[in-house]
């Protein structure tokens, strides 16, 4: 049976969201079924070979965060958590950002798309699974099991995926880790035995103090900032709710706050509100028990590149299987088409994004994206590939990247990328998302014509796709990122958590690197 908490307009949210977070990670309602626990399993292993992986290749953001967190040792008689691949304890804000800007490094883990139609909550705001951290270093610190520790992932997930649904932060130009920041405050408190009173004012303080532009993800050439986004703002809630904890008092009741960004932003008016208190701008319905928790509505990426463009991906592999002479011959494409709903064609089709000179830039390229797989399908297709299996045998990884001759600069992809126009596909495609991600791809063939992939809704890694073979696409994903005897330790390491001791959560993140 699928119950639900609800917090009207016209209440306190930050206090309901707190002592929602509370009974939910003290197991007073009937919490999530056994299938959303198995998929939080699933989301938080793709996060950790995601983080890895960029760990082992050196990303620069995630080791400079990893260096700051290692100043920040902590004795044996102060609260400390260890971070990826590592036995030293540290402040636990500073293990959450190093960990949470690993796992984000690659734009490679889950998402959500903030569409809920079956309540009328479509805001649309996206959003990622990155904050797996906080809940297990909360769950480290107060000796959680495994179970324990999942519940407390799903509970992140459901404030942060709720939160998305009837706030669409991206209309304000507020990078959406915000609405991460405050689900990660809450279950941090809640698992450490903050009061209501407590988790409120570092709510409070988040949203406050703490409130993230994108401009970290604007401009011709993306930084390091886009990617330690959600780190960033997972470390100030994880120290706010420690510096709550302590005494601080924080600004309170702030989703009606009218000087804080909800109400300030989208005025409520004054209609129905109670003794002269203002209304939040939504009413916010959180699960507590059953099936219909928002990580069931999240969507996977099978490899490396921004969510918008997985339907162009699978157009592509669609296309190829059906016609593997396509790929025959790269000079002999002579045109690609591919058509758009908003916000796609204006966040990964906009003009700066057809010379991507970063890594950051390239991944957010439709351009390059459908570029890159056109020319790895034809150097498989000489190689003797017959077109079938394309996520496994296609699926884009950090050497595609590459920001050399070897990827990013390689000749190929640079001509092919002058042939690929970009389309809005108009009324028709934008109704069509967030549901789905409505994308249609053309290649015009110098020797066979014209062929269309058809509109694609649903592409591998939806959560409304054929999910027959995501297992063994995650599994292959996770050798191709981290190698095959490291994806072993980790399938071994962060298997089973469901059923894993307390002891073994304190020890999750301790394997090889």
């Amino acid at each position: 049976m699928n119950q639900f908490a609800t917090l009207p307009r016209d209440t306190n949210q930050a206090r309901g969201i707190a002592e929602y977070a509370i009974q939910m990670v003290r197991g007073e309602n009937g919490g999530p079924s056994e299938a959303v626990l198995a998929r939080v399993e699933q989301f938080h292993g793709d996060s950790v070979a995601c983080g890895v992986s960029a760990l082992a290749a050196g990303a620069n953001a995630p080791a400079v965060l990893r260096r700051e967190a290692m100043e920040y040792r902590v004795g044996a008689d102060q609260p400390g958590v260890p971070m990826f691949g590592s036995r030293e304890r540290v402040a636990p804000e500073k293990a959450v950002l190093a960990c949470c800007s690993a796992v984000r490094e690659w734009d490679a883990n889950g998402t959500n798309f903030g569409y809920n139609p079956s309540r009328g909550a479509t805001a649309g705001e996206f959003g990622h699974n990155d904050f797996y951290p906080v809940a297990v270093a909360a769950a480290q610190l107060a000796g959680l099991n495994g179970r324990q520790a999942l519940v407390a992932m799903t509970v992140l997930d459901e404030i942060r995926g709720r939160l998305a649904e009837v706030f669409a932060l991206k209309n304000y130009k507020i990078d959406h880790v915000l609405h991460g920041a405050i689900a990660s405050a809450a279950v941090y408190g809640a698992v450490l035995g903050a009061t209501v009173d407590q988790i409120e004012s570092a709510i409070g303080l988040v949203v406050a103090h703490y409130v993230p532009f994108r401009a970290i993800r604007h401009g011709s050439q993306l930084s390091d900032s886009k990617g330690a986004s959600a780190a960033m703002s997972a470390e100030v809630a994880v120290l706010s709710m420690r510096r709550a904890m302590r005494g601080f008092v924080g600004p309170a009741d702030i989703f009606r706050n009218p000087q804080a960004i909800f109400c300030l932003f989208e005025p409520p008016g004054q209609a129905g509100a109670v003794a002269g208190r203002p209304l939040s701008p939504f009413e916010l319905v959180l699960a507590s028990e059953g099936d219909d928790f928002a990580v069931m509505g999240m969507h996977f990426k099978l490899g490396l590149y921004e969510h918008q463009s997985a339907g162009a991906i699978q157009g592509v592999m669609d296309l190829v299987a059906r016609e593997p002479e396509l790929a025959a011959d790269a000079e002999q494409i002579e045109s690609v088409r591919i058509l758009l709903y908003e916000p796609a064609y204006g966040i990964i089709g906009d003009a700066a994004k057809r010379d991507p000179r970063t890594r950051q830039s390239a991944d957010h390229s439709m351009l390059y994206i459908v570029a890159t797989l056109l020319r790895k399908a034809c150097e498989a297709r000489r190689a003797g590939w017959d077109g079938q299996g394309g996520w496994e045998r296609l699926m884009l990884e950090p050497a595609d990247y590459a920001e050399d001759a070897s990827a990013l600069f390689h000749p190929v992809t640079r001509r092919l990328m002058e042939r690929i126009e970009l389309s809005h596909g108009g009324p028709e495609y934008d109704r069509r998302y967030p549901d789905g991600i409505p994308t249609s791809v053309e290649i015009f063939h110098g020797g066979l014509g014209h062929h269309s992939s058809g509109l694609v809704m649903y592409p591998r890694g939806h959560a409304r796709a054929d999910g027959s073979e995501l297992t063994r696409l995650l599994k292959h994903k996770s050798r191709l990122l981290v190698g095959p005897a490291v994806a072993d330790e980790l399938e071994a390491k962060l298997g089973g958590l469901a059923t894993m001791p307390a002891g073994g959560v304190a020890e999750l993140y301790s394997f090889g690197l």
